[in-house]
């Protein structure tokens, strides 16, 4: 008997994976690699005679076709002005973003490299100055179809649907009321906030450095936000290691833009709305197979009374940081 409601990305057989390759004109040889990654699935798959290619399956219903394009269109932009980023590759229309059975999907080049070590201060300047280039690029005009990072999109949504759906009951009025705070807090930080078009998601694993080129991968989470937003991922440490870490940063950036240091306070509260979201977003794809074993730990008492605790501290940091 087949199970009720399957997971769309139940249908990403192997055999569906190589007849959307072939369906773009490549002759794959048999190989498919599932890569790392959870929001969409992403496969290196053996092209005959020829380099491996990565194909990249869209969630669905996650982003619309304009938004998926709107991305592509990002990293082309930034590709132009010789920034090195990993672009989709187009075919001879210059179309980058195809469909096959429901999925939508985007072929990449295979790139190697390995996630810069950020405490050493050469990348942390290469960084810096990648990053000014891009936002110079970002500020030119604004995305019409992808969503802001602000205390709705990330806040709000993610708290109501947490709450709603997920949360066990007894931890649910404690989370409401520590959030309802951390939303005020957050609102006031960040009302008023000058956004561009950033990654938004430039943790190390989103960076492969090679020949000490960093290579920015999967702009998957494009959006608009404070420029702020794509640096202070770039920090790790014990404050005072943070801080000489920013001065690094600070230094190169300003070599090609000015350093947004209006936004620096802004830094807690775009942390906090992360862990916020990031708690939703596991929520809303626990009905997804590939979720539950490779997060056991999500679904359990401990973790929301972990969460409930961390929330705390982070409210406290709010506090401490923005006289909330």
């Amino acid at each position: 008997m087949s199970k009720p409601n399957p997971h769309p990305y139940e249908q990403l057989t192997p055999d569906a994976v190589l007849d959307a390759i072939e369906s773009r004109g490549y002759q794959a040889d048999g190989r498919v690699t599932a890569l790392n990654s959870y929001e969409n699935r992403v496969y290196q798959v053996g092209i005959e005679q020829s380099e491996p290619v990565i194909v990249k399956f869209y969630r669905p219903e996650r982003w619309n076709h304009a938004q998926i394009q709107e991305e592509h269109d990002f990293c082309f932009e930034i590709e132009a002005q010789e920034i090195p980023v990993v672009c989709p590759i187009k075919d001879d229309s210059g179309k980058s973003l195809y469909e096959y059975k429901g999925f939508e999907f985007a072929l990449f080049p295979r790139k190697g490299g390995y996630a810069p070590e950020l405490d050493h201060q050469d990348n942390l300047a290469i960084m810096g100055r990648t990053l000014a280039r891009l936002h110079n690029i970002g500020a030119q005009h604004a995305f019409k179809h992808r969503p802001e990072l602000n205390t709705h999109s990330f806040g709000h949504d993610s708290v109501d649907f947490v709450a709603e759906c997920f949360i066990p009951f007894e931890h649910k009025t404690a989370y409401l009321t520590v959030c309802r705070h951390i939303m005020d807090c957050v609102a006031e930080k960040l009302e008023g906030a000058i956004n561009i078009r950033v990654h938004g998601d430039l943790h190390i694993g989103n960076i492969l450095l090679r020949d000490d080129i960093p290579n920015l991968v999967d702009f998957d989470d494009s959006r608009s936000a404070p420029a702020i937003q794509d640096i202070w991922m770039l920090l790790s440490g014990e404050p005072h290691e943070q801080e000489l870490q920013l001065q690094k940063i600070t230094a190169a950036y300003s070599e090609f833009r000015n350093f947004p240091h209006s936004e620096l306070g802004m830094i807690e509260s775009l942390r906090t709305l992360r862990m916020i979201h990031h708690t939703a977003w596991l929520a809303r794809r626990w009905q997804d197979p590939a979720f539950p074993p490779a997060f056991p730990w999500f679904d359990t008492h401990q973790f929301w009374a972990q969460h409930l605790s961390d929330l705390n501290q982070q409210f406290n940091a709010l506090q401490a940081n923005q006289n909330c």
